[in-house]
């Protein structure tokens, strides 16, 4: 049987992104994105970003600046926008619904924070049975106290490969190897 795929773009928003707040490897995290969806695209899946709404907490409230999704991802209008309200996307989102409707069984995970949204994303999607490819080099996130955004990262990344899976397969791809796949299938 053949997986109808759909790439998420987590929380890739103007607030994530400020002085205050660096991420890891913004620029090439964002250059792997915008080559994924354009992959995407092409092969007919969606390309969904999603954008956390923290209006309960007074924070990246829709349509704001903070809210918007950055200006150097390529958004394009048949791509699909999902509020999201902590950091598991499904959590009284659209997003189960959006995946039903398109019948979507496989998920390719990118975005921001890797220790955040991008992890709780990816634990409650083993949850729900998809098969989940996260994006080595197409996720990020900041500093935190007792360690280096990178080594989060290569944790987070780690992890991932070595879960015990449910009915649904999760693998850690790097670009690279994604592109290539999607180029000769």
């Amino acid at each position: 049987m053949k997986h109808k795929k759909a790439l998420l773009v987590i929380d890739m928003q103007k607030g994530s992104f400020i002085s205050k707040t660096p991420r890891f490897d913004t620029e090439g995290v964002i250059l792997r994105i915008n080559k994924l969806s354009k992959l995407f695209r092409n092969s007919g899946f969606p390309v969904i970003f999603i954008q956390h709404d923290g209006t309960s907490a007074n924070e990246f409230i829709p349509n704001t600046t903070e809210w918007e999704i950055l200006d150097a991802l390529n958004v394009d209008a048949i791509d699909i926008c999902v509020n999201k309200y902590a950091n598991d996307a499904f959590y009284k989102s659209k997003l189960q619904s959006l995946l039903s409707y398109h019948k979507v069984d496989e998920l390719y995970i990118t975005g921001c924070a890797t220790d955040f949204c991008i992890a709780s994303t990816i634990q409650s999607s083993i949850l729900k049975d998809y098969d989940i490819t996260v994006v080595e080099d197409g996720h990020t996130t900041g500093e935190r106290p007792h360690l280096k955004a990178n080594k989060i990262i290569e944790h987070y990344n780690w992890v991932w490969k070595n879960m015990i899976k449910t009915e649904g397969n999760l693998v850690v791809k790097n670009f690279k190897q994604i592109e290539k796949e999607m180029i000769t299938t």
